[in-house]
């Protein structure tokens, strides 16, 4: 997706998979345009094995919306499109209804920041059939790979404990799109900077960098380099000292810190970026102190991530600060959330009410729930969360509070609990009216620290890189009704109320 100055998408009405398109004339010609549905937008395991993610990329919704128009060009394109059995893909009348076409929904997210739990909604989207479906591709790119990242940034920065983590991943990320996410929601998750000078403009992310061992290498020795980094950048000087041996270059960083220090500056830190990185911390520590320098800050990287962070800190290694790239810009373990973009409800035009509808599978973990879903979050005494609860806004509505205390989970409906009495608040917030944002897009440092605030507030027992406990996400146990009934219903009317079997073959 291209980005403008004002940090604005551009071409979001062609990014997206050809079957929104197919489906959207679909619609056109069904008569469906009027039709309303309600969709969810969802994950449905842990990524990175984690109890929980980090919702992000909810602050470029409206720019999907406000900026989904078909220009000439694209209409131009799309009706230069053949079937692959011939004749145009496109029909003219679709085409010029395209051409002033805008968008109409309205969208509930989870803010930025917030945890989200797998099988409850994200995002929420309501209006036009036609228009929900052609978001579906967009929607799901911006939000679940933004997520994706920050739920690893916060992994790294729970590992790394206080101490800053830089995001250095531009170079490997995927693309130049991929490295401006990557910034993004990082930092919202913890990153205390980004070498990314783009990002740092269009997002007032703090930037930090050093040098390469190229510098190094462009002088005759490695103190003459260190020498003239000092002199051009005595403000922010760390020194990369492992481009030969990193004995040698803590040797020459000392005596450039001495130096400094007759001139009145002071070495801000050196870098470690290969080799033991305990080992060798531990002896450039020792050196430093020795020679009276313990202001001299210790950074590491080399594929980082946070097992490796935490293993070094295990071992008592005197670092001060992280440099994380390949395996946070590329969410090395796990590249992709597994977002999904399903009906939850319908209903004809002129109609009040809203008609649940549900998807079987193969698989029951498939089955989606029904419903204009709303989730809410209860807490413990203390403020912790302890347990979501997915129930339908039509349904609930002059239910009274009887209605929504009891909770059944989502994958074990012999887990019920009851939430009465208990405080909660309500997750998915408005974020587009009728196809317009409801308020200035948020500033990042909020969400950063409602990040923060969250991670936390989460129980300990969740934040376990190994075998987290498993959060609760339950349905209302009216909405739970609902959904079986309707399972049995579409099971019955597929012929069989058993799961499906292959026929038998002849001998």
């Amino acid at each position: 997706m291209a980005l403008t100055d004002e940090s604005r998408p551009t071409d979001v009405a062609l990014l997206t998979d050809l079957y929104e398109l197919t489906m959207a004339q679909g619609l056109w010609e069904s008569g469906k345009v009027d039709e309303e549905d309600c969709f969810t937008a969802f994950y449905r395991d842990h990524p990175f094995g984690s109890a929980y993610a980090v919702m992000c990329g909810t602050s470029d919704l409206p720019d999907l919306v406000e900026n989904l128009r078909f220009t000439d060009e694209d209409i131009a394109y799309l009706g230069s499109l053949e079937a692959p059995a011939g004749g145009a893909l496109f029909k003219p009348g679709f085409l010029d209804y395209l051409r002033d076409f805008r968008m109409h929904v309205d969208i509930d997210a989870v803010p930025e920041g917030e945890l989200v739990f797998p099988r409850e909604p994200m995002v929420r989207v309501c209006g036009p059939a036609l228009e929900c479906q052609m978001l579906e591709t967009a929607l799901l790119n911006t939000v679940g790979f933004q997520t994706l990242v920050a739920t690893k940034t916060a992994r790294v920065v729970q590992a790394a404990k206080g101490r800053p983590v830089a995001e250095f991943g531009l170079r490997r990320a995927q693309g130049p799109d991929g490295g401006m996410a990557v910034a993004r929601a990082s930092y919202v998750a913890g990153c205390s900077s980004t070498s990314n000078v783009l990002a740092g403009r269009k997002y007032g992310i703090p930037v930090f960098g050093t040098h390469a061992h190229s510098w190094v290498m462009s002088f005759d020795s490695e103190l003459e380099a260190f020498r003239a980094f000092a002199r051009t950048s005595p403000n922010n000087c760390t020194l990369l000292i492992d481009t030969y041996d990193v004995r040698e270059g803590v040797e020459n960083a000392i005596t450039v810190a001495h130096e400094m220090e007759e001139r009145g500056e002071r070495l801000a830190a050196i870098r470690i970026d290969s080799g033991d990185l305990a080992k060798l911390s531990t002896y450039v520590r020792g050196r430093f102190d020795e020679e009276g320098l313990p202001y001299v800050k210790i950074s590491v990287s080399n594929d980082l991530d946070e097992y490796t962070i935490q293993s070094l800190l295990d071992q008592g290694a005197p670092i001060d600060s992280f440099g994380v790239g390949t395996k946070l810009a590329t969410c090395y373990d796990q590249p992709a959330l597994g977002g999904v973009y399903k009906l939850a409800a319908r209903r004809d035009p002129g109609d009040e009410g809203w008609t649940p509808v549900v998807k079987l599978s193969e698989q029951p973990y498939k089955r989606t729930i029904p419903g204009v879903q709303q989730v809410r979050r209860y807490m413990d005494e203390s403020g912790s969360p302890v347990c979501d609860l997915i129930y339908d806004e039509a349904f609930m509505e002059g239910e009274g509070e009887a209605r929504g205390t009891t909770l059944v989970a989502v994958n074990d409906a012999a887990l019920v609990t009851s939430v009465a009495g208990m405080p909660y608040r309500e997750l998915l917030a408005p974020v587009v009216r009728g196809g317009s944002a409801v308020a200035p897009r948020e500033p990042i440092a909020d969400a950063r620290a409602r990040c923060a605030a969250a991670l936390d507030g989460l129980d300990e027992e969740y934040k376990r890189f190994l075998y987290p406990q498993s959060y609760i996400v339950g349905m209302e146990s009216g909405l739970a009704r609902v959904r079986d009934e309707l399972v049995r219903e579409r099971m019955e009317q597929a012929g069989s109320a058993m799961p499906w079997k292959a026929p038998k073959t002849r001998r």
